[in-house]
């Protein structure tokens, strides 16, 4: 009896030490959802609607974004722009990355730009296109649009400008301290 106890016992710690281990890894990769970590814009609210201007029904403009509370080690950020409720999957709008740690803030209209202010790198949407192409989805249900930013402990990711989604996300891997999001919707 006392030997099956302690064989329970060793196999509870080693469970255990396995899944924080894996917990761990886990946070690395994927990164947090961190509740003091956020991104705003004065543009819209967390759930409302996004303004036409910032639409291909408007002036397809980036809207202002400014960030803070991100987690000490944070050397850079990724920002990317995503509509999950697209008909044939998730769609990319937007990928901004390499933003240094000390900049909380992008500018309304962001020039669409390899490269911004000779810093910030940007990359191909599933338009086709270098930088930010808002909302524009088919007449219906309005979509979900997601701005999540990551903190990352790179200062790059080491990629060229017009890096894909899959580059930056793999580029990523395992460099991710926190993430948050701001979502706006947008229907026609």
């Amino acid at each position: 009896m006392f030997r099956k106890l302690i064989l329970l016992a060793f196999g509870v710690i080693f469970l255990t030490a396995c899944a924080e281990t894996l917990a761990g890894k886990e946070k690395k990769e994927f990164g947090e959802k961190n509740s003091m970590f956020f991104i705003r814009s004065s543009a819209f609210m967390n759930d409302t609607y996004i303004p036409k201007k910032y639409t291909c029904d408007g002036d397809d403009i980036s809207p202002d974004l400014y960030w803070g509370d991100f987690p000490p080690g944070t050397q850079s950020f990724v920002i990317i722009m995503e509509d999950p409720d697209a008909p044939f999957g998730v769609f990319v709008h937007w990928i901004a990355y390499d933003i240094p740690y000390y900049m909380t803030n992008l500018r309304e209209n962001l020039p669409k730009t390899s490269v911004v202010d000779g810093i910030i790198k940007q990359g191909i949407n599933d338009f086709g296109k270098i930088g930010y192409n808002g909302p524009c989805p088919p007449r219906g249900m309005p979509h979900r649009y997601f701005i999540r930013i990551y903190a990352i402990d790179i200062p790059t990711l080491g990629l060229p400008p017009g890096a894909t989604k899959e580059d930056v996300r793999h580029a990523m891997e395992g460099h991710i301290l926190s993430q948050t999001y701001l979502m706006g919707r947008y229907g026609r």
